[in-house]
């Protein structure tokens, strides 16, 4: 697939690497810096360009700004409609102790009115430093990625993506289920730095099998 990461920080440059490691296309954007950005698209095996151009060549529309950048980044997109969108964000205090929106919206939801035609798809996937290591596992199993959004296709897309990282895609429902794995992710930030488990850790899913009567 093509997808165009717009915000090459952290989790933007980790998701880069993987996903040009697993085989797909990909173009960073959205930089103050073009040198830089550039530095880092040719660190990662990646291509670069204007956000607006970067998009339209896309099959998918990776955001990985930090929520306080969503304005500027919708503002130098333009109009996505049709496109899928997969949001990375969230929307944490600088202390990293609340969620700065919540409970009646999320960051997905409000990621869909910036771009109203788009077919946005909530995950974030895991924490940037696991997803950057050589072994992004924990204890040799994928973390599990939660997955949210209203069009079917664009999470199949999007999951196949996740897979690659990889990671295990599990769908929660419709974009207002954004509501509940953003604090569900701060959760797991504060684990990781506040209790000081480290970023090697996930809320992973495990399901019973059905027992088989003979």
């Amino acid at each position: 697939m093509k997808v165009a990461v717009i915000g090459p920080g952290s989790i933007g440059s980790a998701l880069a690497k993987k996903l040009v490691l697993a085989g797909h296309e990909v173009r960073l954007s959205f930089s103050r810096d073009p040198d830089k950005l550039g530095a880092i698209a040719d660190a990662l095996g990646a291509g670069h360009g204007v956000p607006g151009e970067v998009a339209r060549w896309s099959d998918v529309v990776a955001l990985t700004t930090p929520w306080s950048a969503l304005d500027q980044a919708a503002a130098a997109l333009g109009d996505l409609s049709g496109k899928i969108v997969w949001d990375n964000t969230n929307a944490v205090s600088p202390d990293l102790s609340a969620m700065l929106i919540g409970t009646t919206t999320s960051v997905g939801e409000e990621v869909q009115t910036r771009f109203p035609g788009a077919r946005v798809v909530k995950c974030i996937p895991t924490f940037a430093e696991l997803l950057a290591a050589d072994d992004p596992t924990v204890n040799g199993l994928p973390v599990t990625a939660y997955l949210a959004g209203d069009d079917a296709a664009a999470k199949a897309a999007v999951s196949t993506l996740l897979t690659d990282l990889p990671a295990t895609p599990v769908d929660v429902g419709g974009l207002t289920a954004s509501r509940l794995i953003e604090p569900m992710m701060l959760l797991l930030v504060q684990l990781a730095y506040l209790r000081g488990l480290g970023p090697a850790i996930s809320f992973n899913l495990v399901q019973q099998k059905a027992l088989v009567h003979g």
